[in-house]
């Protein structure tokens, strides 16, 4: 008797490996549900930077690892319902904020586009070794910034330079911590589960 563990499909994300064949819809559902929150309980997590609009939260990350965890179509779900939702006005963006007024609002739309991105990238390994998984998450948050900058300028009159002084240089250091972070979790995970791709 083998105890090794079944080879995952090529395409596989790490969401897929959940035994689930006859209650698919149920637990997407649920993955959905649950990357949204995750997200939710992550913004949360915030550091006031000064002189800017934006704090330092721990959204991103969880936007980055809900997308390759759960895949681009579940990660797109995870992040549309996390922004509809924020919108309509449960408080669980940034500082427990809501609304679709605030200057921030571009990174939310940013995170949206990177989750399934890097999700469309985890079906194809990009979450599997170091270096793969550094390039996924320093791409998705490059995203977030093409998206979050010219929208944090537009919504508050900056100019661009501004805009990338307040809206993306104090976020460095702590985007390349994170980037760490999963470059040590996600591979891992494969490893663990006895996968490798």
């Amino acid at each position: 008797m083998s105890t090794a563990a079944a080879p995952v499909r090529s395409g596989a994300v790490l969401a897929d490996l959940l035994p689930a064949a006859r209650h698919r819809y149920a637990v997407d559902a649920a993955l959905v549900l649950g990357g949204a929150a995750l997200t939710g309980i992550a913004a949360q997590i915030a550091v006031p930077v000064p002189g800017s609009p934006v704090p330092v939260t721990g959204q991103t990350f969880a936007a980055l690892l809900i997308g390759t965890a759960l895949g681009a179509r579940r990660g797109f779900l995870s992040l549309a319902l996390y922004a509809l939702v924020g919108m309509a006005g449960v408080p669980w963006f940034a500082e427990a904020t809501s609304g679709w007024s605030m200057p921030s609002l571009g990174y939310v739309f940013g995170m949206l586009l990177a989750a399934t991105v890097v999700g469309a990238l985890a079906r194809r390994g990009a979450d599997r070794s170091v270096l793969r998984t550094a390039g996924t998450m320093v791409l998705g948050s490059a995203i977030i910034y093409a998206i979050g900058v010219p929208y944090l300028a537009l919504s508050t009159g900056m100019s661009m330079s501004a805009a990338v002084a307040a809206g993306l240089t104090p976020f460095l250091i702590g985007d390349a911590l994170k980037a760490a972070l999963a470059m040590g979790v996600l591979p891992a995970a494969w490893k663990l589960l006895g996968h490798r791709g």
